[in-house]
């Protein structure tokens, strides 16, 4: 058995950021499933035997009526025939089918490192809860698409965000676990900007939920101008919905002006952040951080402005939450780099 060296921590770090990276690639794919209305194709779960898809003329055309007896094929795709059906069942196949990739990915080099001692047995049940918490996104993500099989052919926006932001605090635990591995550090005092910095962080992940809302209410779909929405500053009818507390989670137009404020709000105080947290003396690799922090920013507001006002096509929205995660990235790699300095 082998020690808990340097070079083993490597290796485990670099197992970790290939899981990171899938399932990165898991929530963009997933934004696309969404976006394209691929989500509700698949109707049932089947986390062993649902690995394979169709795979005959008999059983896509089962397939095909299973869906056909959905309220979406009801109400928003009754023209389908069978190929049309294929077009939106392999994106969402493909988003199932990564989830169960990253499973074993995950799985098995654990199982190798722990054997072989890369990974000390008083390790195992981070490691072990990592695993747990993505067998329960996937069962979380199935009580999503649930919400979409009754009367209403779209998912619940409330069990969107909560699959989101838990494929969020997955993908940043992973992270941290692997940046604990490749900057060790024997410091035990925090920098002063490490409060700071983690309260940005914090309203990045605020920003994202909001976003998560807008996408599950398809709310970017409206007031499709900027600065202003439409005519206004502040939309009619924001506080439509009682108790007035719901139009947060539930008003198409309150849900699109609160996800502009946080944004530029979270814009505005990167760029404050930047200014004044060079002023102190960094670490090389943690001033780069702050300099791409800085710039994720400003590309992320750009494609937010821009998937705005061309209403929301798939391939600039796909990329905004693509860049959103990589800005909760970069500010999760700061907060480490000044927890211990």
């Amino acid at each position: 058995m082998q020690g808990n060296t340097a070079d083993n921590n490597r290796k485990v770090a670099t197992w970790l950021l290939v899981c990171c990276a899938l399932v990165f690639i898991m929530v963009v794919l997933g934004g696309v499933t969404r976006l394209t209305g691929s989500g509700l194709s698949m109707v049932d779960w089947r986390p062993v035997l649902g690995a394979l898809p169709p795979m005959s003329d008999q059983a896509w055309q089962k397939t095909f009526e299973m869906y056909q007896q959905t309220p979406e094929f009801a109400k928003v795709n009754s023209h389908m025939e069978v190929d049309d059906f294929k077009g939106i069942f392999w994106l969402e196949y493909l988003h199932r089918l990564l989830g169960r990739t990253i499973g074993i990915v995950f799985l098995v080099p654990f199982l190798v490192f722990a054997w072989r001692g890369y990974i000390r047995k008083q390790e195992w049940p981070k490691y072990s809860l990592m695993f747990v918490l993505g067998g329960m996104q996937g069962v979380l993500g199935w009580y999503m698409v649930k919400s979409g099989l009754v009367d209403n052919p779209h998912v619940s926006q409330y069990r969107l965000v909560a699959h989101l932001v838990a494929a969020f605090l997955i993908y940043g635990y992973m992270f941290w676990i692997a940046l604990n591995l490749i900057f060790p550090s024997a410091s035990q005092t925090p920098h002063p900007w490490y409060r700071k910095t983690l309260a940005l962080a914090t309203l990045i992940m605020v920003t994202v939920i909001s976003g998560g809302f807008v996408a599950g209410l398809k709310a970017g779909k409206i007031y499709n101008t900027f600065p202003m929405m439409g005519e206004y500053w502040a939309p009619p009818g924001m506080f439509a919905i009682e108790p007035w507390w719901r139009n947060f989670f539930d008003n198409m137009a309150t849900v699109q002006f609160d996800h502009r404020i946080l944004a530029i709000a979270t814009f505005v105080l990167i760029i404050v952040y930047r200014v004044h947290i060079r002023k102190t003396d960094l670490p090389s690799r943690l001033a780069k951080g702050v300099n791409a922090l800085l710039h994720t920013a400003v590309l992320q507001v750009a494609l937010g402005i821009a998937t705005l006002l061309l209403v929301v096509p798939v391939s600039l929205a796909a990329i905004h939450q693509a860049i959103g995660m990589l800005l909760f990235t970069v500010a999760l790699y700061l907060c480490h780099g000044l927890r211990r300095v």
